[in-house]
């Protein structure tokens, strides 16, 4: 990290750094495809509110380190009914989902602290590469911008078994036939075709990712950052107003619903976690969905 850290108490598992009005915030377990754990949703947080404090930044940039940019929510830390490490003791505080109540209370606070890219003042960019899957897309698409390689895979597969996006920007960004289509079968689709649906801005070929964003990243930071937070604020409110901020308390809502869901995939699911592990836990739930692709035909 560069400078001080006003905000940043604890670090490891991300990375920060400022360097002409644009702030990096990485995500650092490349070891767990930058699965989002409490820790690192915790530390992200801060990151965010850091970067919006600061006189110093205009634009932030979210990206992944190693092979992807996150790979979804960590089902074997406490999102899978484990428990992180340095966790409080858990029989001082609610239950993971033992109850609908208890449920809906967890996910609300993991939900307030990703909705930091749609509330900070400042623009946010997410850069996806490889992964992007399940709370990936919660992050990525709560962000102002996301920029995406050409191969990137982007998509929720955790509706097939898990549940329903605790953070919902799918219809915002592709409409509701799109939304539908892509939740109902948990199916992914190619960075290239997110940008033909508008889930994405764009995608550009991987070797040149880095450089799209950081080009447009240093054009948006040549903009003071209270024009900037004028621009991201009218446009927000217009979500707002289109019932975005709703949705997403309906949305954490289902999403604990469907955690109470009994129904033979789900139930299996669990099993298999149970039993078997993650790994094949999720083979399992995938395999009967062949590639796992949405491919788009009719448009160019």
């Amino acid at each position: 990290m560069t400078g001080s850290c006003k905000w940043i108490r604890a670090e490891g598992l991300i990375e920060f750094s400022v360097h002409e009005r644009i702030a990096r915030i990485a995500l650092n377990r490349p070891d767990k495809r930058n699965a989002l754990s409490h820790a690192l949703v915790e530390q992200l947080r801060q990151a965010l509110l850091e970067a919006d404090d600061r006189t110093d930044v205009n634009v932030v940039i979210i990206e992944g380190r190693g092979r992807d940019f996150c790979a979804g929510y960590d089902l074997m830390g406490t999102y899978g009914g484990g428990t992180d490490i340095g966790a409080p003791d858990p029989k001082l505080y609610r239950t993971r989902g033992e109850t609908l109540d208890d449920d809906c209370w967890q996910l609300e606070r993991t939900q307030e602290a990703l909705m930091f890219t749609f509330d900070a003042h400042k623009p946010v960019i997410a850069k996806v590469h490889g992964n992007c899957l399940a709370g990936g897309t919660d992050l990525a698409l709560g962000c102002d911008i996301v920029i995406a390689a050409d191969d990137a895979r982007i998509g929720f597969p955790a509706t097939r078994a898990n549940g329903n996006p605790p953070n919902h920007w799918w219809v915002y960004h592709c409409g509701p036939q799109w939304a539908k289509r892509l939740l109902f079968t948990g199916d992914v689709v190619s960075g290239h075709d997110a940008a033909r649906l508008g889930l994405v801005l764009d995608a550009v070929p991987a070797d040149q990712l880095d450089g799209e964003v950081d080009e447009l990243a240093r054009r948006i930071s040549l903009v003071d950052s209270e024009l900037l937070a004028a621009h991201k604020r009218t446009v927000n409110l217009a979500l707002e107003l289109a019932g975005a901020r709703t949705l997403q308390r309906m949305s954490a809502e289902q999403d604990a619903r469907a955690h109470q869901s009994r129904g033979p995939r789900r139930t299996q699911f669990r099993k298999d976690i149970a039993e078997k592990g993650l790994k094949e836990a999720l083979v399992n739930r995938d395999a009967p969905f062949g590639d796992g692709r949405a491919h788009l035909r009719a448009r160019g």
